[in-house]
């Protein structure tokens, strides 16, 4: 497939720089995949869309303050995007500024934590922004002091309440970034979810580099994806195999949900199950992929030639897909992380 097949033309008046008040009162677009019908709802209509005995399954990964501004020994500024915890003191980052090698971080209470970055073992992309960043002491307990809020780059300030880019039922921390379809529901809304015999399930899936990396080469299929710690838990594929045993749908709140599930399905005894997994995943979805796990999808209106357009392609087909899109620019839909959303059925 070629990249320029998920390239379009967006109005920048649509890129959403601020999200809606209250968060269930965004658009949300339905899509029949069996009908090609598309109708416009306010997300809050969710739970009259869905239909017990269906099982909602979200990420609960937690966004870190993964931004850090620090400084060369010699005193140039240099900023540092957390993208993947390898241990107590080690990270994959993205490193801005020239030939860094050492750098220091002052703390707001005069601590300083000196750190030193190298490049990825194997990596040959000597252009890489991606290092290994070596810390001298652990930095997750002090992030809160130390961090921001590593909102994308076409949201143009800091939104003045952190918590906004941050999902209501968010508890494992370690995303560089949020899983927005999920930015969309409030306690109330998953409370009238599940008075109408719907279910709520998780799995967590640490959102990093992809996220920030556009699709460059010319064939869809020749991009280099990066791994994701995930994990779909005994308790979630319980409620997902009863659901699906009573003939319900899984709906997946969001790609990163849907790539947590269809992970797991990859080692499931049987087409159509789904079985526990904890580990990392580097699973990619394009066109022509054969969905085992998620029968329906909730997720945002996404950037062109990303690797998420190329799942929502793949899961809705590419001519409905550029349908929908059309028609939620001519309506005037908000895109991106603080926009809109849609659920494919």
């Amino acid at each position: 497939m070629q990249t320029s097949e998920l390239d379009y033309d967006l109005p920048p008046d649509l890129i959403a720089q601020t999200p809606a008040e209250p968060r269930d009162a965004s658009r949300l677009m339905v899509i029949e995949r069996s009908s090609g019908r598309i109708a416009h709802h306010v997300f809050r209509d969710l739970p009259a869309l869905l239909r017990a005995p269906d099982v909602l399954v979200a990420n609960d990964t937690r966004v870190i303050p993964a931004r850090i501004h620090a400084r060369k020994p010699s005193g140039g500024k240099i900023e540092i995007l957390l993208l993947r915890k390898l241990d107590a003191t080690r990270w994959e980052a993205l490193v801005g500024g020239q030939r860094v090698r050492e750098f220091v971080i002052d703390a707001p209470d005069a601590q300083t934590i000196r750190g030193a970055a190298r490049r990825l073992p194997g990596d040959a992309d000597v252009d890489s922004a991606v290092r290994l960043v070596e810390f001298d002491t652990p930095v997750e307990p002090v992030l809160e002091r130390i961090g921001v809020m590593p909102v994308p780059p076409y949201i143009h300030q800091q939104p003045d309440d952190p918590t906004r880019y941050q999902t209501v039922y968010a508890r494992m921390a370690g995303s560089a970034a949020a899983p927005t379809a999920g930015l969309h529901f409030t306690p109330e809304l998953i409370q009238a979810i599940g008075q109408r015999g719907i279910a709520t399930a998780f799995v967590t899936l640490h959102i990093g580099l992809d996220t920030f990396k556009p699709i460059t080469e010319n064939t869809v299929e020749a991009h280099r994806i990066h791994t994701e710690w995930c994990e779909a838990p005994a308790e979630t594929v319980a409620r997902i195999r009863q659901a699906r045993a009573a003939g319900g749908r899984v709906v997946a709140v969001g790609t990163t949900s849907a790539r947590a599930l269809e992970t797991a399905a990859q080692g499931a005894d049987a087409p159509a199950r789904i079985a526990p997994f904890r580990g990392f995943t580097s699973i990619y979805i394009t066109p022509g992929y054969r969905f085992r796990a998620v029968d329906a999808l909730i997720t945002n209106f996404h950037l062109p030639r990303s690797t998420l357009l190329a799942m929502v392609g793949a899961f809705m087909g590419m001519d409905l897909m550029w349908q929908a899109y059309h028609e939620a620019i001519r309506r005037r839909y908000r895109f991106y992380s603080f926009g809109d959303a849609m659920l494919i059925l």
